[in-house]
């Protein structure tokens, strides 16, 4: 084999341009990756992804994800950079966390999350500058995890990613109970922040690592609903007609826990079959829902325990409008999803005139008559700021927030803030796990002051005795505040 030497200026011309070519290769592949990053960048911190090109992260209010959202997200923006200048490096963030770009599949609606940021927003303006001003200030950072929080991956990673420069200690909000949100809540646990769900009540969520939630569970609500139906005596008979779609934490736990809740000696659930199942993954869903219409005919329960999604009850009761029967006797009773509905949604369901009673999260007028007969069971100055006076009504005119949303939001960024400034003893930095550790201590005279009702958390993260508003479907479309139940009978008071 003949071997061939090579010059040695050859050879340095040659590993030259091969360097090159190579420096060059890269160079032209950041280029390229970089552009094409570019392109997918909707704004600092929130990209474009899957097929429809949605825009997901996390900002501090410097995008926005929909029109509709322009002015909150505005507020707080101008909060969060009076508070980046005055506060210099001692502030911490608390992110709102739920899906803020909406499709038809989602179960909330463009009103409950408008209502979300705004409840979300008065708790930080309270906790910073208002009557309930304490340190360290917050700045409150805005999570979109895409329609059925699909994209939740992404932005759970930038919010852990940015952690330590954000000071971020808390993620709030937490989207509906589905199997995707109970996922990011699980990453972000690990990532050992603190978690506060302002509408989440599967039972099946609980006994996480720093989590807690505002809400009552879906057993509670069950509990609180068949109490308030027993002790008027008026339904005698009831069926249960249930969402059977895998990963509907949601419907899953309401109808098992009215199932166990309802039946006694006087009160009985139909058979031979209680439980009437649909599915609304698939297709043929509303003409199940129109079959299940013909057989509650036959049976003639007085009451209809619906535990399924607003979207779908919508169609349920549509169904029982035009039922074939000539049975007038039937009353609808579910749970707090109705509260997602837009005005229009349930306009359409008042239309229908089938009565509907439903257990709300919360509701403007609970304080109202909340000590009046008996002990206060929500905190008057932080429900005032909702009513027709409060600081919502002058910032939002024209946006009623009788949903509750609003309220639980603000219920849920409040005990986020609690938990900071429990935690705060003058420290350069506090953590997720020392934010999360004080709702232990949220008892007695720690309590948070919720405007949907006093709250102190169990081993579980559940609220203890959390009160749940009784509301009844007007008419006109408009929610009207019946009374106040409670799973255990009583609400937790104030005092």
């Amino acid at each position: 084999m003949v071997r061939i030497e090579w010059p040695l200026h050859v050879v340095r011309r040659v590993v030259a341009a091969v360097v090159a070519a190579a420096v060059l290769a890269v160079g032209g592949y950041v280029a390229v990756s970089w552009a094409q990053r570019a392109g997918e960048r909707c704004a600092a911190g929130v990209v474009k992804q899957g097929d429809a090109g949605e825009c997901v992260g996390v900002t501090d209010g410097s995008y926005v994800f929909s029109a509709d959202l322009k002015d909150v997200e505005a507020r707080i923006k101008a909060e969060n950079d009076r508070v980046a200048k005055e506060a210099g490096d001692s502030y911490v963030s608390i992110a709102y966390m739920t899906t803020l770009t909406l499709t038809s599949r989602d179960s909330n609606s463009a009103e409950s999350v408008r209502h979300e940021l705004e409840g979300a927003y008065l708790a930080q303006y309270r906790h910073n500058r208002g009557d309930m001003r304490a340190a360290p200030p917050v700045r409150l950072l805005i999570a979109n995890t895409g329609t059925r929080s699909a994209r939740w991956r992404h932005t759970v990673d930038e919010l852990v990613a940015d952690k330590d420069a954000d000071h971020l200690v808390a993620v709030t909000g937490l989207g509906p109970s589905t199997g995707a949100d109970l996922a990011a809540i699980h990453e972000l646990s690990r990532h050992q922040l603190a978690l506060v769900a302002s509408t989440m009540t599967a039972d099946d969520i609980r006994n996480i690592k720093n989590f807690v939630r505002v809400t009552p569970t879906n057993t509670d609500e069950a509990h609180a609903a068949a109490a308030f139906l027993k002790a008027g005596d008026t339904f005698r008979t009831a069926a249960i007609v249930q969402d059977a779609a895998r990963g509907n934490l949601y419907a899953a736990s309401l109808g098992k826990a009215f199932s166990a809740a309802y039946p006694d000696k006087r009160h009985k659930l139909i058979q031979p079959k209680p439980t009437q199942t649909f599915d609304s993954s698939v297709d043929s869903w509303q003409t199940e829902l129109d079959l299940i219409t013909s057989n509650l005919c036959v049976a003639k329960p007085q009451l209809i325990y619906f535990a399924g999604r607003g979207i779908h009850l919508t169609r349920f009761l549509d169904a029982l409008a035009h039922r074939t029967c000539d049975w007038t006797g039937f009353t609808v009773m579910t749970g707090d999803d109705t509260t997602n509905l837009t005005a229009d949604s349930l306009h359409e369901a008042a239309k229908t005139g089938v009565p509907v009673l439903y257990t709300g999260l919360a509701h403007p007028d609970m304080y109202e008559k909340s000590g009046k007969s008996g002990p206060r069971v929500v905190d008057h100055t932080s429900a005032a700021a909702f009513g027709p006076e409060g600081l919502l009504a002058q910032w939002f005119p024209s946006d009623p927030r009788d949903d509750g949303q609003a309220m639980m939001a603000h219920d849920a960024v409040l005990t986020a803030a609690k938990g900071a400034s429990l935690a705060d003893r003058g420290q350069k930095h506090i953590t997720g796990n020392e934010v999360a550790r004080m709702f232990e201590q949220m008892q007695g005279n720690n309590k948070v002051p919720g405007a949907s009702g006093f709250l102190t958390f169990g081993a579980d993260g559940s609220p203890l005795r959390k009160a749940v508003p009784i509301l009844k479907l007007e008419q006109d479309g408009t929610s009207a505040f019946v009374t106040v139940s409670a799973a255990e009978g009583a609400p937790l008071p104030g005092s």
